[in-house]
């Protein structure tokens, strides 16, 4: 009866961080690196939650906010805001929350799937909730917050932006 012990060790790390009062996850091995706002260049035709792309180091890196993502409210960006560099088959994208909250350490044997909550969240960019020192957190799904057609949208503009923002 002491199967279940052997796998205790093969806990996954997420970086959580807080949008609109609520926690969510990331896998820290699809995050590259976090950063504060800066100034993005907006990409005609591109959907409203896709703020941009920033050339990060060379990379021309699409920036998206996660509020409106998800269809809340948008808050200003400022001092406090952060951008989460995540790599996503070989590519990678920023996603901009409300702030970065700590790395944790969750085990897969807590997880659970998400039920549908209404309207709270878009529940198809969910993995499945935990939760972590009594908070709910919501493990977000990064390979499904890029729908293909942003993807193709962004590839078709490129060429005609004469000049992308610079990360600092």
């Amino acid at each position: 009866m002491h199967e279940h012990h052997a796998d205790t060790a093969a806990t996954v790390q997420q970086l959580t961080f807080s949008l609109a009062g609520e926690e969510y996850g990331v896998d820290i091995l699809a995050v590259r690196e976090i950063r504060g706002w800066s100034r993005v260049t907006r990409i005609p035709q591109a959907s409203a939650y896709m703020l941009g792309v920033l050339n990060l180091r060379g990379a021309i890196v699409p920036v998206l906010d996660l509020r409106l993502r998800f269809g809340l409210e948008r808050e200003s960006y400022g001092d406090n805001t952060v951008m989460i560099v995540v790599a996503v088959a070989e590519r990678l994208f920023g996603i901009v929350v409300d702030a970065v909250s700590d790395v944790v350490d969750i085990d897969p044997a807590t997880v659970k799937p998400v039920p549908d909550m209404g309207a709270i969240v878009d529940t198809r960019y969910l993995k499945g909730l935990t939760t972590h020192a009594d908070r709910m957190v919501m493990l977000l799904d990064v390979e499904k917050l890029m729908r293909p057609e942003d993807v193709e949208t962004l590839d078709a503009a490129l060429p005609a932006v004469r000049e992308v923002e610079v990360a600092a």
